[in-house]
């Protein structure tokens, strides 16, 4: 395999969507340069079924990896998942069954094929799943990795601290994720792991373990958290109601992007897009930010949708949000007079409850499209007597007849 040693291009690497290398990012472009043709894996527990913008940057960075020929390993926790990761939590987490883990699987795999090219012939993508080693461990076995370590260890954790001064509750079974996942780097024999700040204990707990069974040395690539500069918001956030998830439809993920700040724009550049720093520079500069950000949601929607369906979605959104049109694919609907708009809105899955319904309602986010006023909706016992065509949030509509 021939490794890529241009300087500028791991410069870029070891730069872009960078939030800290350990143990220095000396050492490791010292290893990158020597042509040296390195093992690099990320770790994937997919408890649940879609992933975000701010998941696409860890897996531009392993494509960015394997692009200068460097060996990745795509590793799906399907034994790690059943544990339940303790990070972020101030709770244990449920458990979930193996089928569940490998489903969500499938369609997170799905999801990061626009951003991975899995089936280069010439340096494909390794896919693993450590329930394979895992769950062949005796009970010695994993005595003998905890051995490794201490139970002031691992309530050095930020969240066990949490609840210890809340006096919640630490589960026993919570301390052997970081030594599964640890593990992980000992069978692979790893060189680097890629993940997100909040995987940096785990990490660290795997390069320990590397570096007391394999006498090897693992490098921990953290790359930097999607937030907004002003107010430190996570940008992506399913329940601020701020996420830009990669399997949004093309319209969605395009009015994401266009509903962020300003302020969001140069990092969503940086770490979500394939775009140069020098041509991102260029268009930062520009004074006219619209025409910026249209150009950021369209390399965004190219990315995972193609070029047609970007431009499309940049026309709907133009006519539907910019100019205030009333799409004309607006969904259709028949009720009976008297029916209650909040039930129809959760029987339609345009609202996941009736307490998001009444939050819309609170807001004045729901608005009749067809009267001279545009009437809001300020009645949680609204129902519906006339057809109408609805506004729903920002996003969506629905026209109801009366039956």
């Amino acid at each position: 395999m021939n490794i890529i040693t241009d300087e500028q291009l791991i410069d870029e690497l070891l730069t872009r969507s960078v939030q800290v290398i350990l143990p220095t990012r000396e050492t490791l472009k010292e290893q990158l340069m020597s042509g040296k043709r390195m093992r690099i894996y990320i770790g994937t527990d997919a408890t649940g079924s879609s992933l975000h913008l701010g998941h696409a940057t860890n897996y531009m960075v392993l494509e960015r990896f394997r692009k200068l020929g460097h060996e990745v390993i795509f590793l799906i926790g399907d034994f790690t998942s059943r544990i339940g990761d303790p990070t972020d939590k101030m709770a244990a987490r449920v458990p979930l069954t193996r089928e569940q883990v490998i489903e969500n699987t499938q369609t997170w795999l799905n999801q990061v094929r626009p951003i991975i090219n899995f089936d280069d012939p010439t340096n494909p993508v390794t896919i693993k799943y450590n329930h394979d080693w895992l769950s062949k461990l005796s009970f010695e076995d994993v005595i003998d990795i905890s051995s490794h370590f201490t139970v002031q260890y691992m309530l050095e954790r930020d969240m066990f601290q949490k609840r210890i001064a809340e006096q919640k509750p630490i589960h026993l079974h919570e301390f052997f994720y970081p030594l599964m996942q640890g593990y992980d780097s000992v069978v692979m024999d790893v060189d680097i792991e890629l993940c997100g700040n909040d995987q940096m204990f785990n990490a660290l707990a795997g390069r320990h373990l590397q570096k007391r069974i394999n006498n090897k040395e693992k490098f921990v690539f953290i790359t930097t958290l999607l937030e907004n500069p002003k107010t430190k918001e996570k940008m992506m956030s399913k329940s601020l109601g701020t996420g830009v998830f990669l399997d949004a439809s093309p319209q969605d993920m395009f009015g994401g992007i266009m509903a962020q700040p300003d302020e969001n724009m140069h990092q969503l550049f940086v770490d979500t897009t394939y775009l140069s720093l020098q041509e991102i520079q260029t268009l930062m500069e520009d004074d006219d930010k619209r025409s910026v950000k249209l150009r950021l949601a369209r390399e965004i929607v190219t990315l995972y949708h193609g070029a047609e369906a970007a431009l499309h979605a940049q026309e709907y959104w133009e006519s539907t949000f910019s100019q205030k049109n009333t799409p004309t694919d607006v969904p259709e609907i028949y009720v009976a007079s008297g029916s209650l708009l909040v039930d129809i809105l959760v029987q339609e899955n345009f609202v996941p409850s009736k307490a998001q319904a009444k939050r819309l309602i609170d807001a004045r986010s729901i608005k009749i499209l067809d009267t001279d006023t545009e009437e809001k909706i300020t009645d949680y016992a609204y129902t519906c007597t006339q057809t109408h065509t609805y506004k729903i949030g920002k996003k969506n509509f629905i026209k109801i007849h009366i039956a």
